[in-house]
């Protein structure tokens, strides 16, 4: 057997690897769902929450880009958001209802350009839905006080619970430990 490949069998190769990594990737994407810390939102079913206000409250309360977030299920640009490198001690709440959500305790470095935390501050604080936009199948975590989105959770996170709470800084707030 010789292990010397012709140039134009090593490019398949070489493409048959990347188009299994792609696979790979996508089957994680697709398999992470059913956090465990926070309560999964049954999606057949229409949900009240404690804080309702139309959309033209919400607008009135928040800035384009924080309506656009919480209301409208946006996204901010990774590496940008205020709470991405931000390291003090203290709780992080929702930018829409001041609902407490992580704990600083929680936060880590998951290279992924948004703030991240592995644990939420109580059960029933954030909600998990299942959310099938662009073309993928992830879980979506909202607010469970006025259902703002926060963004998602993938299991790929570190000890104990290994989620990956990945969440846009400009759906939350931050209250310093005092």
């Amino acid at each position: 057997m010789s292990l010397i490949l012709k140039p134009n069998r090593l490019i398949d190769v070489l493409t048959d690897m990347k188009n299994l990594l792609n696979l790979v990737f996508i089957f994680t994407l697709i398999s992470c769902s059913n956090a465990q810390t926070s309560k999964q939102i049954d999606s057949d079913k229409t949900l009240k929450f404690e804080i309702t206000k139309s959309n033209d409250e919400w607008k009135k309360e928040l800035s384009e880009d924080a309506y656009n977030v919480l209301r409208e299920k946006g996204t901010e640009r990774a590496y940008t958001g205020k709470f991405y490198k931000h390291d003090e001690n203290g709780v992080y709440t929702c930018g829409a209802c001041g609902e407490p959500l992580f704990s600083s305790k929680t936060k880590f470095e998951s290279g992924s350009g948004w703030p991240s935390f592995y644990d939420v501050v109580e059960n029933g604080n954030v909600l998990v839905s299942k959310d099938s936009s662009h073309g993928m199948q992830r879980d979506e975590v909202v607010c469970g006080k006025c259902g703002g989105h926060l963004g998602h959770v993938f299991e790929d996170g570190p000890r104990p619970t290994g989620l990956r709470y990945c969440i846009n800084s400009i759906s939350l707030d931050f209250e310093k430990e005092k």
